[in-house]
């Protein structure tokens, strides 16, 4: 984690397509920060034979696909937080799953994305305001709607590992339940927060003091 705005950021870059690498390797360069060290590579084994110090903040571009057929990324591990590029909703929600820390969408601009790596090397969590479940609603009625009902300790207990981008297998695991169960809590944390998808609920769980990030 990165101590003060005034230290130097190690960023290491992630990106199988060697253009895109390129692409934001030149982009973050072009910003003049002299305080900013880059190292880049396609592959996680290719860049851990060139560092020579670990990174504060690991920045992934995940690609155009998604992942290969059993649905699921690996998220880059080199003892940082990792900001993940993604072309859409569901690789958001595989690269979250896989435990990136913050999500921003490929496009993002440089001045941006330099700003989120930051915040993500200080430990804070970072997604795209299109990727939040929160969306403002019609002034259709002065009541207040009611809130999601409140979790079971359980519930709370796979909030939680969720927020550490864990799958179902890595929660029945740490809670020593069986997968089928894990999978059943999972679903029924979802449907308390009105939400299809896991990203969506860690995210508006954050919001309402549920989990931190």
């Amino acid at each position: 984690m990165l101590d003060s705005s005034s230290s130097p950021l190690r960023l290491a870059l992630v990106a199988e397509d060697p253009l895109a690498r390129g692409a934001l390797s030149r982009a973050l360069s072009e910003l003049g920060r002299e305080d900013l060290t880059i190292a880049s590579a396609g592959t996680l084994s290719e860049l851990e034979a060139t560092r020579s110090e670990p990174p504060d903040v690991v920045l992934w571009d995940v690609g155009l696909r998604l992942s290969e057929a059993e649905g699921r990324l690996d998220a880059p591990e080199l003892g940082a937080p990792v900001l993940a590029l993604v072309p859409d909703e569901a690789a958001a929600e595989l690269a979250l799953a896989a435990g990136a820390r913050g999500l921003l969408f490929r496009d993002a601009a440089p001045s941006a994305l330099l700003a989120a790596l930051q915040a993500v090397a200080r430990g804070l969590a970072v997604f795209e305001p299109a990727l939040s479940p929160v969306r403002p609603t019609p002034r259709a009625s002065t009541s207040t709607p009611p809130g999601p009902e409140p979790l079971t300790p359980r519930e709370r207990e796979v909030l939680a590992l969720l927020a550490e981008g864990l799958s179902n297998k890595a929660i029945a695991d740490r809670l020593s339940i069986s997968e089928h169960t894990a999978k059943f809590h999972v679903n029924a944390v979802l449907a308390k927060l009105g939400v299809q998808r896991r990203t969506e609920a860690v995210v508006r769980a954050a919001r309402m003091g549920w989990v931190t990030l």
